[in-house]
């Protein structure tokens, strides 16, 4: 497989916090990476590594195959374009000329291409408007329109989503998709909120403490977020006896639910729970959520 991104073992240390801590990951040609993980995980600081806005403190990363302390970096660094934190627009210009001014900073010999970009992202019609005037859907917009210039083949967006209305988390997701499906761009998408991503994500990473904890494809996630029998007892802690012995995977919700990951005979869990005075109270299919898939892994334990 080819690999648009890989970082090995990187880390990076603010005097004596370790915003990452030894991280690799590997983001597949044109895939929609969807980088996940709670605020302050270290999403942003990767970020930043890769666009050249800091340097790491140990470990290694490549792009499109050239090592970060290559010279030949900058060459790669131009096929990517990046949204980090806020999207870089001048508030008191046209989106016509927010992209003229981003041609100029790249040295593009002319501005062909702006109105075709403009369309892509679905602001062809703000004529004079200013950015000011823009909602923030339409900024986050414009921002990618500015990260498109010059034709890059990798888009890296910092939660692109944050702070949108419906409509705008709706407008940007078709965009990504287009982007990708239509423009071949391998897109790296961080975000904490994971059930939009999984409207998106062809492959994840998820991060904890500045480690990647696991990568997977979409297919993966959904195979992990697999259908399950919750079952409510009078008491959790017997019924956790009872699975360990029938050598059952399952993970204890509280004192009285716990989501079982196969379909026991429940007249053979009854009986075997009755010796105990646990008594099952009900029985229902269940998904686990990606939210709790996610806490379950940072959390690391199967009985968390």
């Amino acid at each position: 497989m080819d690999y648009v991104l890989k970082t090995h073992n990187l880390c990076k240390y603010y005097k004596n916090f370790k915003a990452l801590n030894g991280l690799t990951m590997n983001v597949p040609k044109g895939s929609i990476y969807g980088f996940v993980g709670k605020n302050g995980a270290g999403k942003t600081t990767l970020i930043r590594l890769v666009c050249g806005l800091q340097l790491p403190t140990s470990g290694d990363f490549e792009l499109y195959g050239v090592r970060y302390s290559d010279k030949a970096i900058s060459k790669s660094r131009r096929r990517m374009g990046a949204v980090v934190e806020t999207p870089s627009i001048y508030l008191d210009m046209t989106a016509v000329d927010n992209l003229k001014q981003q041609y100029r900073i790249l040295g593009l010999p002319s501005f062909d291409g702006i109105t075709e970009l403009l369309q892509l992202v679905g602001l062809e019609n703000t004529g004079k408007k200013k950015a000011k005037n823009f909602s923030l859907g339409m900024r986050q917009r414009l921002g990618i329109a500015v990260a498109l210039c010059g034709n890059p083949d990798f888009l890296v967006l910092d939660e692109p989503i944050n702070g949108l209305d419906p409509q705008g988390i709706i407008e940007i997701r078709e965009l990504i998709l287009k982007l990708n499906r239509e423009q071949k761009i391998t897109v790296l998408i961080s975000s904490h909120i994971l059930d939009e991503l999984s409207r998106l994500a062809t492959h994840y990473g998820f991060i904890d403490s500045g480690r990647i904890v696991r990568e997977m494809s979409a297919e993966e996630l959904e195979a992990a977020c697999r259908k399950c029998m919750r079952i409510t007892v009078t008491d959790t802690a017997v019924l956790a006896r009872v699975l360990d012995n029938m050598e059952v995977n399952y993970k204890i919700i509280d004192d009285k639910t716990a989501d079982v990951y196969a379909k026991p005979n429940i007249t053979q869990l009854s009986l075997a729970l009755a010796k105990d005075d646990c008594e099952v109270l009900s029985v229902e299919e269940h998904d686990e959520s990606l939210e709790s898939f996610y806490i379950s892994l940072v959390g690391g334990g199967k009985h968390e």
